[in-house]
């Protein structure tokens, strides 16, 4: 904590007034640490783990089925906090991360990557001991591609940072059918592959209403470097090639014919918001003359698409 006598910007207390740290400070910096933790993106990675777990054909005991969880959600925030360490930098430059703690001098940025590392090492180490050894493998290996492959490496270097580097948020469902049954098998590689084609069209719909953010850091987003255009005719060949991939847990026989329908149903509310990202209404480069309605819209809807895509396989399968 903050010591005592001192204000958030390092000035002494007024003399005669109580120098203990008030209420809502200690709530403020609570808050900021567990920012730190992306918590946002949190939500959707321990949901897909929860679905790979219930769908797994193992049971696995209520407590450490729920530790497996914990686990996967503490890595996840290992992973956001050692991220905003190495992104300082750029999060400082662009409007919708300027805040962050860290770039806005409110976490020091050593502290916030020995958090980080504290908690991966924590997270790792627990799923060992709680469930086996190779869910634990694969949550240290997902911690490794996040922060090595993507932050390091993929981020800054190429527009296809998020193609690749999409493989890091991919993992959850297989950590979590590996926490039940101790393998991994062609089930949870499809769900895998879901997630992974899922994320192009979705972060490139924020890339296009975000581009300006991402040119100022010298981040080489797929709108940046090819252009708004360019990036919009990916958006829709990644959300055509997506349907077929969510088709495939009914296709190989894992589920049912209510999941297919509800995957079909989904992947075309998608296809549509995709198409209207294609035809908003352009410039001559591609750039949005309605302040990217379309894009900003298919981002929510992919959200609630994958959320709704995975609870219609988890309720599928649990009503069998």
């Amino acid at each position: 904590m903050r010591a005592a006598i001192f204000g958030k910007g390092g000035a002494q207390a007024p003399l005669g007034r109580s120098t203990l740290p008030s209420a809502g400070a200690d709530f403020s910096e609570v808050r900021d640490w567990f920012a730190l933790l992306k918590p946002r993106v949190m939500m959707l990675v321990v949901f897909t783990a929860v679905v790979g777990l219930l769908v797994a054909p193992a049971t696995i005991h209520p407590v450490l089925g729920f530790a497996a969880i914990l686990c996967i959600a503490v890595a996840a925030g290992a992973c956001g906090a050692i991220n905003m360490w190495y992104d300082r930098d750029i999060d400082a430059l662009m409007r919708r991360t300027a805040r962050r703690p860290i770039p806005a001098g409110r976490i020091e940025p050593g502290a916030a990557l020995g958090f980080g590392l504290t908690l991966a090492f924590g997270s790792v180490t627990m799923m060992g001991l709680a469930t086996n050894w190779l869910a634990a493998a694969w949550l240290a290996f997902s911690v490794f591609f996040y922060v090595a492959v993507y932050t390091m490496w993929l981020k800054r270097r190429t527009p296809q940072n998020i193609v690749i580097g999409g493989a890091a948020g991919a993992f959850p469902p297989i950590i979590g059918w590996a926490a039940a049954t101790g393998e991994v098998g062609l089930v949870p590689l499809i769900l895998f592959a879901i997630v992974f084609m899922w994320t192009p069209p979705h972060f490139w719909s924020l890339s296009l209403w975000a581009h300006g953010d991402y040119a100022r850091a010298k981040v080489p987003m797929l709108p940046v470097t090819h252009g708004a255009r360019e990036t919009r005719r990916q958006v829709l060949i990644y959300t055509v090639a997506l349907i077929p991939v969510t088709l495939a847990p009914w296709l190989v026989g894992f589920s049912g014919p209510a999941y297919a329908a509800a995957a079909a149903l989904l992947g075309a509310g998608f296809l549509w918001h995709a198409v209207r990202v294609m035809r908003e209404a352009q410039d001559e480069a591609g750039r949005s003359l309605v302040n990217d309605a379309a894009a900003r819209a298919a981002f929510r809807y992919s959200l609630y698409y994958l959320f709704a895509l995975f609870a219609a396989l988890a309720i599928d399968k649990l009503a069998l």
